[in-house]
């Protein structure tokens, strides 16, 4: 069949692209992630999450001289170990920590690698630091109020692999907007000009999504959607990492190439291309 145009968006894929060059499963992902704005997918490399998750217990168990035997058990009661003043000081010492690893950028790409070579390409900047959130139970110093990302620099080319270390669900996970969902609200947002972002969640609230994602899976998202998180009601504690991506050559907003982003799969052909000059004289 032959490719649709781009403001043919009532189509499903299946329409919309070529389906001769991409399978089932790739339609699939892709009718879900466009319908959404965000999927849920099985975390590719079990291996990489269980090493991740090791260093960041490890870390934790040094920071507070406490032994463990289980990683989600130590993760999940952080609320006993840690005070909310010392949270985030424990929390910049793992963030630190784990990206001073050479390894660490390069197995959190490979949790999610054929899910983003899919959705957004396979010439891919990565965002140079991953972050960690870290939310205690009833918590409020550590609260993400409702937003999107492409408010504030972020460009809409980007999606989110936010990968969870303990099971997360309720107000221990976040909340998204799904997409046709935030079309709608997003075309009444200049009325909230001069108001703050809880009168904005009151307005969204009966909408969002409190994404339930167990340890083992990720999601990725457009961050033109809203999110956020709210206090955490529940009895344990959430540990999340999120990292940005998007395709190299796609248009940036103020988060550049080599200052907030750093190619990380550049193909030869565009490396070449990248570096070639017309010879002397050569004249179109």
């Amino acid at each position: 069949m032959s490719s649709s145009t781009s403001s043919d968006w009532a189509l499903r894929a299946t329409e919309r692209y070529d389906s001769d060059f991409l399978d089932r499963e790739e339609l699939r992902l892709i009718e879900d992630f466009e319908e959404r704005g965000y999927h849920i997918f099985d975390i590719e490399d079990r291996n990489g999450l269980e090493r991740i998750r090791r260093a960041v217990a490890n870390q934790l168990s040094k920071e507070t001289g406490t032994r463990f035997e289980d990683v989600s058990e130590l993760l999940n009661r952080a609320g006993e170990l840690v005070s909310v003043a010392d949270l985030n000081s424990i929390r910049l010492a793992v963030f630190n920590a784990m990206n001073r690893e050479p390894w660490f950028r390069p197995a959190y790409y490979k949790l999610a690698r054929g899910v983003l070579a899919t959705l957004v390409g396979n010439e891919l900047a990565m965002q140079r630091r991953i972050n960690l959130s870290i939310q205690l139970p009833g918590d409020e110093s550590s609260l993400l109020p409702v937003h999107s990302d492409v408010w504030s620099g972020d460009s809409a080319f980007e999606v989110v692999v936010w990968v969870p270390l303990v099971d997360c669900y309720r107000t221990k996970s976040m909340f998204i907007l799904p997409r046709k969902l935030n079309d709608e609200h997003s075309k009444h947002l200049a009325e909230f000009r001069g108001k703050d972002t809880e009168e904005l969640f009151r307005a969204i609230e009966p909408d969002v999504q409190w994404l339930t994602v167990s340890v083992g899976q990720g999601v990725i998202f457009t961050h033109t959607l809203m999110h956020g998180n709210r206090r955490n009601e529940e009895d344990e504690a959430r540990w999340s990492m999120n990292c940005r991506f998007k395709s190299l050559l796609s248009p940036y907003d103020t988060k550049r190439l080599g200052e907030f982003f750093e190619p990380i799969t550049l193909r030869a052909a565009t490396r070449l291309g990248m570096t070639y000059t017309l010879p002397e004289g050569f004249e179109r």
